[in-house]
């Protein structure tokens, strides 16, 4: 798909997303994908130049974010994330958020003012993101042990609330 076809999808759904908070209906569910289809496998640095591939969290579950700097609603929701992060790290869990198509400056300057932990990926072309079934920004994707994903999320959430986090949990393998 051409990027700026790309580009104009996620302005429409970030609008549309926008919209749906400010008539006081910001969507909370995660949305479970009945099929569980199998996670397009990426290869991508984060800011600290190591790489990460998904195929390489098998076993575990992956909570995998696609956001931007500029998206609202990602900013609202990054606390969020970073809370449920410090919930989940000491589990079978990983969290992962691509940002998509901004460069390092852009992504260094909004840390400082939202810190993370866990490990924020760098697809500054797009190309992995293009590979999944994004529908705006942000779009999270739960993935369960197997590879498979499980719930995807368009639009901000409290990734920190209950209910999501049993959700989450609910996925992880039990010996």
């Amino acid at each position: 798909m051409p990027k700026f076809i790309l580009q104009a999808l996620l302005v429409l759904s970030v609008l549309f997303t926008l919209n749906a908070v400010s008539a006081g209906q910001p969507a909370q569910m995660l949305h479970e994908i009945a099929e569980r289809p199998a996670a397009p496998d990426f290869s991508l640095k984060d800011m600290d130049g190591s790489i990460h591939t998904l195929s390489a969290y098998r076993g575990k579950v992956v909570i995998l974010n696609f956001w931007a700097t500029w998206c609202p609603p990602c900013r609202e929701e990054m606390p969020s994330m970073e809370r449920a992060w410090k919930q989940l790290k000491h589990e079978d869990i990983v969290m992962l958020a691509i940002n998509v198509g901004e460069d390092e400056d852009s992504i260094f300057e909004f840390t400082a003012s939202y810190p993370v932990e866990f490990p924020l990926l760098l697809d500054q072309e797009s190309v992995v993101t293009g590979n999944w079934p994004v529908r705006g920004l942000p779009t999270t994707f739960v993935i369960d042990p197997q590879g498979r994903i499980v719930y995807r999320a368009v639009g901000g959430r409290d990734w920190n609330a209950p209910g999501i986090l049993k959700k989450i949990r609910a996925l992880q393998v039990h010996p």
